[in-house]
């Protein structure tokens, strides 16, 4: 069945191209984001994108507090050195926070499909390693001051662009490197004069802060990567729920196609099957009555009434069959009007007690009388009952009881309940016999054949009533199954049509004669 009819198209089912293409997309998603959780952040191209992004995104971000710093580490620097120099320093530290946050921006406009992740991870090390470069040449303007508060501002802000450097750099652990390498290096220089005896713990904490934005940095990187993991894992649920709800859209259409195929092809084969079957019961309850004379040979009366027989089986099955498929697809309609079930039971019973009498079987009922009569449809009512008794008396044994009660609900609807003492059914076996054509083992032994559809036409039905069908079965002991109609579907009785008219007050009326 792989064609599919441009019908089945527009009525949603079938190859859809537009579902098909969304499927393709849900899956590269998945694939991409398998890969991404794969590759931990190195070697993967979305990954290693992704750190580049965040690292532009930081890096322009950085832009207003870089520059302040700058504005104010010249504005400071002025009282030890030169304006001029100052300015040309000045001058170089806005150049090169601008070439980094153009080149982040223009990172940012690129399209993913356009990015080569080498070409632009070496261009933010060289912009880093520009910063850096020109950050380190501060000490250049303190060189020949003497003064300590100016070489302890110049050891600060080294430091300090050090830690920023770490900060913000930290998604590209190269760039960081190459941010740190020429400020270390203006620091080690700048403080070279200073390591003597007396002075060494001010070095020796310069390298340690150094080792320190090291460490941080990486802890810094770790802690995105695991960041992006959490975030590629919840991108992966989304996508993979998303594949799930994809294919269980197909799979219901799929299902809603075969349903449909199933219909008509009840439809087509029970008007097909019904026509022969129609004309074999016929011509063989003719031959079986002898309408035509009697027959030479006498087997010929047992075959026709065998074939009658068979026949009204087959008819059976297939009426079941079609009742089973209407409940299923949701296509049985009811004819709601008012129904006593006391008078439904009381109906089937009295049907059904001619077979009762020949397996020596005793029925108990315990039916009120007086019942309101409930919203439902009569000939599902009926069926319902009819197939329950005929369950009871068919796996009852000879000598056996079956029990029938029908009465309120402590909710207040109504409720029929069908006990007998037959093999029962263990409990495992209970979802099986609910099923269609399902029969429990102990059934097939000690019971006649059946289509095992009476079960699940009778759920179907009661729950198109709104009711509930239970089984209580024991070994051994026998099964109770009870219906359960709500009191929603128990009509009230009403207020009498005509009420008694209220008596007039007695009025007392005096004669003229007599004032």
């Amino acid at each position: 069945m792989s064609e599919v009819t441009a019908e089945m198209i527009e009525r949603g089912r079938g190859l859809d191209p537009e579902v098909a293409a969304h499927k393709r997309r849900i899956a590269a998603r998945v694939k991409e984001t398998r890969e991404r959780l794969t590759s931990s952040g190195t070697g993967h191209r979305a990954s290693d994108l992704e750190l580049l992004r965040l690292f532009a995104h930081s890096r322009m971000a950085a832009l207003p507090a870089l520059s302040l710093l700058g504005v104010v580490v010249a504005g400071m620097s002025c009282i030890w050195t030169p304006k001029i120099d100052v300015l040309i320093w000045l001058v170089f530290v806005g150049t090169s926070q601008l070439l980094a946050y153009s080149t982040a921006k223009k990172l940012l406009a690129t399209s993913e499909a356009d990015v080569v992740v080498r070409y632009w991870r070496t261009r933010f090390v060289i912009t880093e390693v520009l910063q850096g470069t020109v950050w380190a040449m501060l000490p250049l303007l303190f060189f020949q001051v003497s003064d300590p508060n100016g070489r302890i501002l110049v050891l600060f802000v080294l430091m300090l662009i050090a830690a920023l450097t770490s900060l913000f750099s930290s998604t590209v652990p190269l760039a960081v490197y190459a941010g740190l390498v020429p400020t270390t290096i203006a620091i080690v220089v700048y403080l070279r004069p200073m390591a003597d005896i007396h002075s060494w713990p001010l070095p020796l904490m310069a390298a340690g802060a150094q080792i320190f934005f090291i460490v941080l940095a990486r802890r810094l990187y770790a802690t995105t990567l695991s960041s992006l993991s959490f975030r590629f894992e919840k991108d992966m649920l989304i996508a993979e729920l998303e594949q799930a709800k994809s294919n269980s859209d197909e799979a219901r259409r799929r299902a809603e196609e075969a349903n449909l195929a199933k219909s008509r092809f009840l439809a087509t084969m029970s008007h097909e099957l019904r026509t022969p079957l129609n004309a074999i019961l016929g011509f063989s309850e003719v031959m079986k009555g002898e309408l035509f004379g009697t027959h030479v040979v006498p087997a010929y009366k047992e075959y026709s009434n065998d074939i009658h027989s068979s026949g009204q089986h087959l008819l059976m099955l297939i009426n079941e069959i079609l009742d089973l498929s209407r409940v299923e697809a949701g296509r049985y309609e009811l004819r709601e009007e008012p129904v006593a079930l006391s008078h439904v039971v009381e109906d089937c019973l009295h049907l059904l007690s001619l077979r009762a009498k020949k397996r020596d079987i005793t029925i108990k009922d315990s039916i009120e009388g007086t019942l309101p009569r409930i919203w439902g449809d009569e000939r599902a009512v009926r069926q319902v009952t009819l197939n329950l008794l005929t369950n009871a008396i068919k796996f009852t044994p000879q000598g056996g009881t079956v029990t029938v009660k029908c009465g309120w609900t402590q909710a207040g609807g109504q409720y029929l309940s069908i006990r007998d003492t037959g093999p029962g059914i263990p409990e495992h076996e209970i979802p099986i016999v609910m099923s269609s054509f399902g029969r429990g083992s102990l059934a097939q032994k000690n019971a006649d054949e059946g289509s095992g559809l009476g079960l699940p036409i009778v759920k179907g039905l009661v729950e198109l009533h709104g009711g509930t069908f239970t089984i209580k079965s024991e070994v051994r002991v026998g099964t109770e199954v009870i219906v359960v109609f709500p009191a929603e579907r128990v009509i009230d009785a009403l207020p009498p049509m005509h009420p008694e008219k209220p008596k007039l007050p007695e009025r007392t009326y005096r004669r003229r004669d007599a004032a």
